[in-house]
């Protein structure tokens, strides 16, 4: 049995890893943007309701990384211990920000005078976490100076302008979902706002797909090919014609102030950007050289962690669409988080 499933281990680990990294940075890239927009919010009561309207699920939604980040280093060690010492520092930082900001669900509601503390824990952790998520994201397109099975680059090598421009576009990415969550949610005055940010982040997002695209080509020179040689070029034009088109109806959803289809679309738009990444880089798991057969485990550790695969990410799909199906509905004044 094993020996028939392993030429294809590699690629299904390679497909269960992406979707829980793809489904990370959909759950909690909203929440994350909810964090990064809440100190900007009108009234304190708008604070308390946009906290209220992530509270129940965000716990649930960092359950992909776990899944994401465990499967790299069962199913493609070589790969784990390349890129955890080459992105550490963001990696460290994302991860003191994550803490800062679920300790802040606990305090926040509890303290008195202490609240405003919070309010800044929750937003600058989410606003750190995007924003180092966003910079690792880079520093992996890149790539990583690798001497035979080692990271052999420097602490510091992910500090790049390109890293840098991720960063920011990420932040800019997870406001714009942020927003189409709180459309979605919220209604009144807060919606109102969630619009007209939700306005303003599109066009930024805009700005930095189109500095990214154009930017991570001149990175590889295999990347261009891909790219922009025939018949590829042809092949792959329909990844940003709905980028286009994904995009015009996003506006048009937020000029006639729908409420579920920003969310939508924001979401099918970071899903395009996944696809695109995920073709400039295929089939490296770890850029420029290092394929997904390369780094992977041997097939009788792949097969047995799949059995538990194949067993969890059923249970965590359906826990979190009951969650989201239990506190479905817009969030009111008088919701609470106790």
């Amino acid at each position: 049995m094993i020996d028939a499933l392993a030429p294809h281990l590699p690629l299904i680990w390679a497909a269960i890893i992406a979707f829980a990294v793809f489904m990370y940075v959909l759950m909690d890239g909203f929440d994350l943007g909810v964090g990064i927009l809440f100190r900007h919010a009108p009234t304190d009561s708008d604070r308390d309701r946009m906290m209220n309207s992530v509270a129940p699920i965000w716990d649930g939604n960092e359950t992909w990384l776990v899944l994401g980040g465990g499967g790299l280093m069962a199913a493609f060690p070589l790969a784990y211990a390349i890129i955890l010492p080459a992105l550490y520092i963001p990696l460290l930082v994302m991860l003191i920000a994550l803490i800062f900001r679920g300790v802040a669900f606990e305090f926040r509601f509890k303290a008195e005078t202490s609240r405003h503390l919070w309010d800044k824990a929750f937003h600058y952790g989410s606003l750190a976490a995007t924003f180092a998520q966003g910079v690792a994201l880079g520093a992996f397109i890149q790539g990583f100076e690798v001497t035979g099975r080692d990271f052999t680059g420097g602490a510091f090598d992910w500090a790049t302008p390109f890293s840098l421009l991720t960063g920011l576009g990420l932040v800019a990415g997870y406001v714009l979902l942020g927003a189409g969550w709180l459309i979605l949610k919220t209604d009144g005055a807060l919606q109102d706002w969630a619009f007209k940010i939700a306005k303003r982040a599109l066009a930024a997002v805009l700005v930095f797909v189109a500095l990214v695209s154009l930017t991570t080509p001149l990175l590889e020179s295999a990347i261009a090919a891909r790219w922009f040689s025939w018949p590829n070029i042809a092949y792959l034009s329909p990844v940003p014609l709905l980028t286009a088109a994904l995009t015009l109806g996003l506006w048009r959803a937020l000029v006639k102030r729908r409420e579920r289809a920003p969310l939508l679309y924001g979401f099918g738009l970071f899903a395009l950007s996944y696809l695109g990444l995920a073709i400039s880089l295929w089939p490296n798991v770890v850029p420029p050289n290092i394929s997904i057969w390369q780094a992977a485990s041997a097939p009788s550790s792949q097969a047995f962690m799949l059995v538990g695969a194949l067993l969890v990410v059923p249970v965590m799909l359906g826990y979190i669409a009951y969650s989201y199906w239990v506190f479905r509905g817009k969030v009111r004044d008088d919701s609470g988080y106790h």
